[in-house]
C-alpha cells in the first residue's frame, strides 16, 4: 500500500511541476491566435487568386495545426483549473475538520465555566488553597482559561472567515471552468470545420490528377537548378579563393627574390628569417584574414538571425515533403516561404553578393558570409550587384509568382560541403 501512496504524491508534485502557469497559456494562446490570422489572411489572398493549390493545402494544414494548438492550449487551462478546483475543496473539507474540533472543544468549555459560573465556586476555587502562592497560580490559571476560552472564539471566526473566502475562490474557479467549456466547445467546432475544409482541399486536389503531377514536376526542376546555381557560386568562390591565395603567394616570393638580389648587389647578406612553426591550414579554402572574423560571427548567430521576409508562412519545409496526390513529394534543401507578391526580400546577414542568375525567368541571387552561402531564389528583381557588399536587413530584391500562382522564395542556407534546414538558423 505504502509504494502506492508515495507513486500517487509524486504524480502529484510531477503534475505541479510541469504544469504551465495561467498567464503563460493565455500569452501562447494569443501567439497562436496571431499566427492563426496571419495565415488565415495568406489563405484568404491565394483563394481569391487561384483554385485549389499546393500552397492552400498547406496553409489549410498548417491552421489545422495551429487550431489542433488552441484546443491542446485550453485543454492545459482546464487541468489547471481542476487541480485548482480540487485543491481549494481540499482546503474547505480541511477547513470543516478544523472547525468541528473548535467547536467541541469550545463546547466543551463553556459546558465547564457554565458549571462554574456562580462567585461561590469562583471563591471556593481560590480560597481552597492551601497557601497564598497557591492562590496566586490559581488566580493566573482561571486569568489565562478565560483567555483560551476567548481564542478559541476567535480562531472559529478566523477560520470560518477563512473557509468563506475559499468557497468564493471555489466558486470563481467553477464559473471560470464553466466559461473555458464553453470556449473548448467553439474552438473544437473551429477545429471541425478547419478540417472538413482541408479534406476538401485534399480532395480537390487529387482530382487534378495530371496538373498538379505537372506543377510537382516543374517546382523538382527549379530546384534542381537551383541547387546547380549554388554549387556553381560555390566552386567560383573556391577557385576566386584559391587564385587569390596563390597570388598572394607569389607576391610575397616576388618581394622576398627582390630583397635577396638588392642585397646581392649592395654585397650584404639578408638575414635569414627565424621561421615560425607553421600554422595549421584553415579548415576551408573560402576562409581568410578578411572574412574569418564575419563566418565566426555567422555561425554564432545560429538560431537569431532574421527571416528574409518579414511577414511569410513556410510552405516547403527542409528534406521530404509530402504531397497529397497519392506518394508524390517534393525535396527541397532549402525551405520555401510564402509571401505577398511584391514583398522586399532582405539579407539576413553582411556579406558579398556571389552570384546572381536568372533561371526560367526567376532571380536567384547567392550571398557569400565567409564559407557560408545564403541563397535567395524566386525573385521578380535584384538589387544589388555582383561582388557588392551588403548589411543585415538590406533589401535584396522582390518576391515573384511561383509555379502555383501565389508568391513565393525558395531560400537557402549552406557551406562548400552540405546545406543546413534553414529553420534552425532562423529565429523563433
Amino acid at each position: 500500500m505504502k509504494p502506492i501512496i508515495i507513486f500517487f504524491f509524486l504524480s502529484i508534485i510531477f503534475a505541479n511541476v510541469v504544469a504551465q502557469p495561467p498567464e503563460q497559456l493565455e500569452k501562447q494562446r494569443m501567439e497562436i491566435k496571431k499566427e492563426l490570422e496571419k495565415t488565415q489572411s495568406l489563405l484568404n489572398k491565394n483563394k481569391a487568386l487561384t483554385s485549389e493549390n499546393l500552397l492552400q493545402w498547406r496553409l489549410i494544414s498548417k491552421k489545422v495545426n495551429l487550431q489542433g494548438k488552441v484546443v491542446e492550449n485550453i485543454n492545459n487551462d482546464l487541468k489547471n483549473l481542476n487541480n485548482n478546483i480540487y485543491l481549494i475543496q481540499k482546503d474547505i473539507n480541511r477547513y470543516d475538520r478544523i472547525l468541528d474540533t473548535l467547536k467541541a472543544e469550545y463546547a466543551k468549555s463553556m459546558v465547564y465555566a457554565y458549571k462554574n459560573r456562580s462567585n461561590y465556586e469562583f471563591l471556593n476555587f481560590i480560597f481552597s488553597a492551601e497557601s497564598f502562592n497557591d492562590a496566586i497560580k490559581r488566580i493566573a490559571y482561571l486569568k489565562s482559561y478565560r483567555n483560551f476560552r476567548e481564542k478559541q472564539g476567535e480562531n472559529i471566526l478566523r477560520t470560518q472567515e477563512q473557509r468563506k473566502k475559499r468557497i468564493a475562490d471555489l466558486n470563481s474557479a467553477k464559473r471560470k471552468k464553466g466559461e473555458t467549456l464553453k470556449v473548448q466547445n467553439q474552438e473544437l467546432a473551429t477545429l471541425a470545420t478547419e478540417q472538413k475544409e482541408k479534406d476538401r482541399i485534399i480532395s480537390e486536389l487529387k482530382k487534378q490528377g495530371k496538373d498538379l503531377n505537372k506543377q510537382i514536376a516543374a517546382k523538382n526542376s527549379q530546384l534542381k537548378k537551383v541547387n546547380n546555381a549554388i554549387a556553381a557560386a560555390i566552386k567560383k568562390a573556391q577557385e576566386e579563393a584559391r587564385k587569390q591565395a596563390l597570388a598572394k603567394a607569389a607576391a610575397e616570393e616576388k618581394k622576398r627574390l627582390e630583397e635577396e638580389r638588392k642585397a646581392a648587389a649592395a654585397g650584404t647578406t639578408v638575414k635569414a628569417e627565424v621561421k615560425k612553426p607553421a600554422k595549421s591550414q584553415p579548415e576551408s579554402v573560402l576562409l581568410n584574414a578578411e572574412n574569418i572574423e564575419l563566418n565566426n560571427s555567422f555561425t554564432k548567430n545560429k538560431g537569431s538571425l532574421p527571416w528574409p521576409v518579414d511577414r511569410g508562412t513556410v510552405i516547403l519545409h527542409y528534406g521530404n515533403n509530402k504531397l497529397p496526390s497519392g506518394d508524390a513529394s517534393i525535396f527541397t534543401e532549402g525551405i520555401s516561404i510564402a509571401a505577398d507578391v511584391g514583398t522586399s526580400v532582405k539579407s539576413v546577414f553582411n556579406g558579398t553578393v556571389s552570384r546572381i542568375v536568372n533561371i526560367d525567368g526567376m532571380y536567384v541571387l547567392v550571398l557569400q558570409h565567409g564559407r557560408y552561402f545564403t541563397t535567395y531564389s524566386n525573385l521578380s528583381n535584384v538589387s544589388v550587384e555582383t561582388g557588392q557588399n551588403v548589411t543585415t536587413g538590406q533589401v535584396l530584391g522582390k518576391v515573384a509568382t511561383g509555379i502555383y500562382g501565389n508568391g513565393a522564395i525558395d531560400f537557402y542556407i549552406s557551406d562548400e560541403k552540405h546545406g543546413y534546414d534553414p529553420e534552425t538558423w532562423l529565429r523563433k
